[in-house]
């Protein structure tokens, strides 16, 4: 993205670097949470659609400590981003606050003790947070970067039902209010292509979620893990599902991004599985930069930008 080409979308690396004045990497890791969707609190198998490993670093493994994962995942990154020197420690297998507030705070404090880490980015379920875990973040929040990414993925409660997803959209709004309540960064992650789902529907979240008071979004298309329930529902009722290639999917976010608040940071806004986890075709493999490049493009190519049909104030 050249200066000739300024972005026409909010950008959260450039948030990122005009709070550090410069590039801060993630370095996932894998603290040995489960999920209440697995460990039979709400049930024994998970969201239809879910394969942790799928996107799990090879180098993170529950059984290395924290600092060891931490280590490795910059020597992992150093090759690939030899400018970022700082760190956030991204928590992102399964539900990163789903234990007693004693684990929580032995394992964030061990990350936050690494000399090049700036902060934390803590991934978990809205169903697995309480006013004594977010008062704890809170806390940390005042000397540390720190941001809690919820895993939403739909703003419908039909379709989030059928996911088996556990909840229901309430408590995913509620868990995003009481935590940006409390001066935590706070972001949320939602999937395009679930089954059932129009193109209509999904263009109708931009309005719902701009409603959230977030800093960043995660937006994926589906992609269909092998061994999964939902990559058998799509192989027997494939007209349930609205599927993309990647010139469509560029088209469509545009539409989407239009309608988004340009409050709101984009952090993706397309999912990376490597290719062996995938059923259907993969879309070959384009880093996230060159992905975010293709879409700036793209708003350039039909002159439009973030929020141009947004009916917000501000």
């Amino acid at each position: 993205m050249s200066a000739e080409q300024p972005l026409r979308f909010n950008s959260y690396a450039g948030y990122i670097k005009e709070l550090f004045g410069t590039r801060l990497q993630k370095v996932a890791v894998n603290a040995g949470f489960t999920c209440p969707n697995r460990d039979g609190r709400l049930s024994t198998g998970g969201c239809t659609y879910c394969d942790n490993e799928a996107f799990t670093p090879s180098y993170c493994s529950a059984q290395k400590s924290i600092s060891q994962q931490i280590a490795e995942g910059i020597e992992f990154h150093v090759v690939r981003y030899p400018r970022a020197k700082r760190y956030l420690v991204y928590f992102q297998s399964f539900s990163n606050t789903y234990a007693p507030l004693s684990v929580l705070n032995r394992i964030y404090d061990e990350a936050l003790t690494h000399p090049q880490v700036e902060g934390i980015v803590v991934g978990t379920r809205p169903d697995c947070v309480d006013a004594a875990k977010l008062d704890y973040f809170a806390a940390l929040a005042q000397k540390y970067f720190v941001q809690i990414e919820y895993g939403v993925e739909s703003c419908y409660d039909r379709t989030l039902q059928h996911i088996n997803r556990g909840h229901n959209y309430a408590v995913a709004e509620q868990a995003i209010r009481d935590t940006a309540a409390r001066n935590i960064r706070t972001g949320a992650h939602f999937i395009f292509g679930l089954p059932g789902e129009t193109r209509e529907d999904m263009l109708n979240m931009a309005g719902i979620i701009s409603s959230l008071p977030l800093i960043s979004v995660k937006f994926h298309q589906l992609q269909l893990i092998k061994g999964t329930a939902m990559a058998q529902e799509y192989i027997e009722h494939p007209g349930d599902f609205v599927t993309f290639n990647l010139d469509g999917y560029l088209d469509f976010f545009v539409d989407f991004l239009e309608r988004l608040s340009p409050h709101i940071r984009i952090e993706r806004f397309i999912n990376e599985v490597p290719p062996r986890f995938i059923e259907s075709t993969p879309w070959g493999k384009l880093r996230n930069v060159e992905l975010l490049r293709l879409l700036n493009q793209r708003l350039i190519d039909r002159d439009t930008y973030q929020g141009k049909r947004w009916k917000g104030e501000g």
